[in-house]
């Protein structure tokens, strides 16, 4: 492993918003951020090899991490799948993304759901604002999900989760007269799905979640400097084609949104950036349609959007693709993604591969990313 020398503010942006690589030409740069990013980071790499899209698409062990409402809709009584992924890898070495997810069917409509998402961030040199040395550490964050997800008919699904996020970037290090602690939270999710296949399989399927809504997190005690979590709006759709009883494909799309407040155009303006941190959280997540700077427009290029394929060879062997986008004055993420399945009996292995995009100073950090699964199968129909 190798440290890296940062600034304490630095490291703490590093955290929240580490991802981006942003660049504009005609609109200012107004990227919306939250802290602990890693909830809106596709765990799984069945789903990161399509894109990152997951709301419509078949239900699997990972389904709970996306649409809790499609969970209860899984054939088998249970299911297992965990994943590791080395994070901006281009970048540094020692920082990674784990998950583990798994569902229970208590019954034919009914079924639980456990979640569990682990970002480590590697070593970090923790220096001043003058360049002294004030400590180093580990930085960590994690989440853990309870689900319940129900069929309401054949074909409409509703599920809810709850959530526990732990975000510990920098406790015990002082700076500008504060001791920063471990930030913790509580987010809830609502999930929505609608499976309108026919008997052969074929057809649309829609999907929707409410994820992440919760309280603020906050990593000192001053009662200002409370973050927002990323509250964020879902949805997406699906269309399946079965050729014969060995081929079918799926094509799918997803849109997102975070239920954020915009950031004011002057940072520098204590009024402003008043005003946008003591926003109540509820108020934030409706506000959060219309509070962009730069009118409809801007709240428009806020939304995310995904797109995916899945081919599947005698329910054993899968192709995926897709890509993902993301304006440039809101992140600048744009990527194709592939990815790989193999099921045999009851163990599946899932590989996505993020394709390197741009080059020099507009490559982004995220290029070679690589997503890893492994996913056991429990058992036949639940009865």
């Amino acid at each position: 492993m190798r440290s890296r020398s940062l600034k304490l503010t630095a490291a703490l942006f590093f955290a929240s918003a580490f991802s981006l690589s942003a660049y504009a030409q005609n609109n200012r740069i107004n990227v919306v951020t939250t802290a602990v990013p890693f909830l809106r980071v596709a765990p799984d790499a069945r789903s990161s090899g399509m894109g990152d899209i997951g709301l419509a698409t078949s239900p699997d062990a990972s389904a709970g991490f996306w649409n809790i409402g499609k969970v209860a809709f899984n054939e088998s009584k249970g299911g297992l799948v965990a994943t590791y992924s080395p994070w901006l890898k281009d970048i540094v070495n020692d920082v990674y993304l784990a998950s583990l997810s798994g569902f229970y069917k208590i019954d034919e409509n009914s079924a639980l759901n456990l979640g569990f998402r682990y970002f480590n961030l590697g070593d970090i040199q923790f220096t001043d604002d003058n360049s002294n040395n004030i400590g180093s550490g580990r930085p960590r964050e994690f989440g853990i999900d309870l689900g319940y997800s129900r069929r309401l008919s054949s074909k409409l699904g509703l599920g809810v989760s709850l959530r526990y996020i732990n975000s510990d970037l920098a406790a015990g290090v002082g700076s500008g007269g504060y001791t920063y602690k471990v930030g913790s939270a509580i987010a809830g999710d609502i999930g929505l799905f609608y499976d309108n296949k026919n008997e052969a399989g074929n057809g649309f399927a829609f999907g929707a979640q409410l994820s992440n809504l919760g309280t603020k997190i906050a990593y000192t005690d001053n009662a200002d400097a409370r973050d927002y979590i990323p509250a964020n709006l879902g949805l997406g759709a699906t269309y399946t084609k079965n050729f014969d009883d060995k081929n079918k494909i799926t094509f799918g799309i997803d849109a997102n949104k975070l239920l954020v407040p915009t950031p004011p155009e002057n940072l520098s303006d204590p009024n402003a950036l008043n005003d946008y941190r003591s926003k109540a959280v509820v108020g934030s997540w409706f506000s959060s349609f219309g509070d962009a700077p730069g009118g409809f427009g801007e709240e428009m290029r806020e939304f995310q959007l995904s797109a995916g394929a899945e081919y599947w060879y005698n329910n054993q062997f899968a192709l995926r693709a897709g890509y993902f986008y993301e304006d440039k004055t809101k992140g600048n993420r744009r990527y194709f993604t592939a990815g790989l399945g193999l099921k045999y009996n009851i163990f599946g292995i899932n590989f996505s591969y993020l394709a390197p995009t741009g080059s020099g100073v507009t490559r982004i950090p995220l290029s070679n990313t690589i997503r890893l699964s492994v996913a056991f199968d429990f058992g036949n129909n639940a009865d």
